[in-house]
């Protein structure tokens, strides 16, 4: 076990890392606090560290939290495939089972999001409650225009880039930084409370990049899924958490008629990275969605 190192360097002695081995391949679980768990699910390009705050708050607050690096992120280690996002909710289930809980709570964030919603319709009684953040599901929410505005666009464009296979391992080689950084200041509102070094750091080491560009490019299927999902509407309590400066009300709009017990606000002055940038409005929407039993 290790322990963390915070922006400024110094242990955190309140996080306790794990490693687990799901079918072969080590996942990264970092943990604070004893309770009911509640497993977080990180988007990209971040790592377990986007939830540091929440962390701390579910802890005081009595609540077991488990913050992960899906395969592919961070410390875990990055398979050639299995992105699409039954696989990686598969995966995350496999790791709380071996970690002790068949039940827990989730929270997941961007891409987080997508797999937060796959693990919930794929795992029927396991997720007690459910929040998702900052983003759309493919499959559930209907593929953007190609021709929008500046100001939408960048939340966008990436999307096509990313799954282009090969054309950004080329263009990003050498520029890791670069391009999470670019990433990292056009979607955030507070930057200066976004832990840029920390995720860039994480992104510029060999495969990185690779890996996350893997989740982009298993859309298809992830949306070949999703279809299936969308059949039957999730019946755990569903809390949709958007933000003013990122996707707004889209979270909400995206969940319409997937769950059937569905609430959604938006957290005003964030940005995409609303756990980092606005961490005392999210938790004063999580903490009392999660208390409800």
């Amino acid at each position: 076990m290790q322990q963390a190192l915070a922006v400024n360097d110094q242990p955190d002695t309140s996080f306790t890392h794990d490693y687990v081995r799901i079918n072969g391949q080590r996942i990264h679980c970092v943990s604070a606090g004893s309770g009911r768990p509640v497993l977080l699910i990180p988007g990209w390009p971040q790592t377990w560290y986007t939830w540091r705050h929440i962390m701390r708050a579910l802890a005081a607050r009595g609540y077991l939290a488990i913050a992960v690096d899906p395969p592919g992120t961070g410390h875990s280690d990055r398979p050639a495939g299995g992105y699409d996002t039954g696989a990686i909710a598969s995966a995350l289930h496999q790791t709380m089972l071996q970690l002790g809980h068949a039940s827990y709570d989730v929270v997941g964030h961007d891409i987080g999001m997508w797999v937060g919603y796959a693990l919930a319709s794929d795992h029927p009684g396991v997720v007690g409650r459910l929040a998702l953040t900052e983003a759309v599901i493919p499959g559930l929410a209907p593929a953007p225009p190609i021709f929008v505005a500046p100001e939408d666009n960048i939340f966008l464009w990436h999307f096509m880039f990313n799954q282009v296979h090969d054309l950004p391992e080329a263009l990003t080689a050498g520029k890791e930084r670069e391009y999470i950084g670019f990433m990292l200041d056009k979607w955030s509102y507070r930057r200066d409370r976004v832990a840029a070094e920390v995720y860039t750091e994480a992104y510029a080491t060999p495969g990185a990049l690779r890996a996350g560009f893997a989740y982009y490019r298993a859309i298809p299927e992830t949306i070949r899924q999703n279809l299936l999902r969308a059949e039957s509407a999730l019946t755990m309590p569903v809390l949709a958490i958007g933000a003013e400066h990122a996707t707004k009300d889209a979270p909400l709009q995206t969940m319409q008629g997937r769950a059937t017990n569905l609430r959604g606000v938006m957290i005003a002055d964030s940005g995409h990275f609303v756990m980092e940038e606005n961490p005392d409005d999210f938790l004063a929407h999580l903490l009392p969605f999660l208390d409800q039993r």
